[in-house]
């Protein structure tokens, strides 16, 4: 912290010895110290609203955690059961009783809760011509102003915005589908959404009709703010700039 009369600056510590869900967040222990020197201003602030700050800090995070983990969990399949068991067996050398232990989270691992996210967009083009913007690799690095990674067909690579956003082709219907499995690069590891987007053809015009599942409920929000901006935004200038050209 810096002193704001001196400019001084000094340095000093927090500690939490006993963070636990067991104990009332207003109970627990924060310590805090400061090296040796002047600038017992900032460590008195700390042991008061500093104080109040880490306990409010405290009170979220042990909330999310309830909260992921409760929704998050995964129950072991009976093949993980049989294979836990036959290794206790083999090791112990005798017979495993009834009760079993939970399975490690580096066994089992943690479901990510997810939501779905519809979305539906008019863009002025034919379905023919939007389904081009999104399979040819030209036009994705003219509307995303980016070098990308477009193999536009079943099992092909898909990578955008620098390395932002990646995934691969599962489906494609030339003019009226598109479905691949799709993420972030902020994701958890390996976590990708299932993304379809269905062209309706009305003329002169399209609606496209974008359904993304599997996205990890703390980025549902941002998801839907790169579709609308980095995606279809950045289309509709595209198609304007285009039409302009042409004429």
């Amino acid at each position: 912290g810096t002193v704001k009369e001196s400019g001084e600056k000094h340095k000093g510590s927090v500690e939490i010895p006993n963070l636990s869900e067991e104990n009332e967040v207003d109970d627990t222990e924060i310590n805090i110290s400061k090296k040796k020197g002047e600038g017992d201003v900032l460590k008195d602030l700390m042991r008061t609203e500093g104080t109040m700050k880490v306990r409010e800090a405290l009170r979220d995070y042990l909330k999310a955690l309830k909260t992921e983990f409760t929704l998050g969990m995964i129950l072991p399949t009976k093949a993980t059961v049989g294979q836990e068991l036959a290794t206790e067996e083999k090791l112990s050398g005798s017979t495993v009783q009834d009760s079993i232990s939970p399975p490690s989270l580096d066994i089992v691992g943690v479901k990510i809760p997810t939501v779905k996210i519809l979305m539906r967009e008019i863009f002025n083009s034919p379905a023919d011509e939007l389904y081009s913007i999104f399979t040819t690799k030209e036009l994705v690095q003219k509307f995303s102003k980016c070098p990308a990674v477009i193999e536009a067909e079943k099992g092909g690579k898909i990578q955008m915005f620098d390395g932002c956003v990646s995934g691969e082709y599962t489906e494609l219907v030339p003019s009226q589908r598109i479905v691949l499995k799709w993420r972030c690069r902020n994701w958890p590891d390996e976590h990708y959404a299932m993304v379809a987007l269905n062209f309706k053809d009305m003329a002169a015009q399209t609606e496209l009709q974008l359904e993304c599942n599997g996205v990890p409920v703390s980025n549902e929000d941002s998801t839907r703010q790169c579709w609308k901006k980095q995606y279809f935004e950045e289309i509709r200038i595209f198609l304007q700039e285009s039409k302009d050209n042409m004429e």
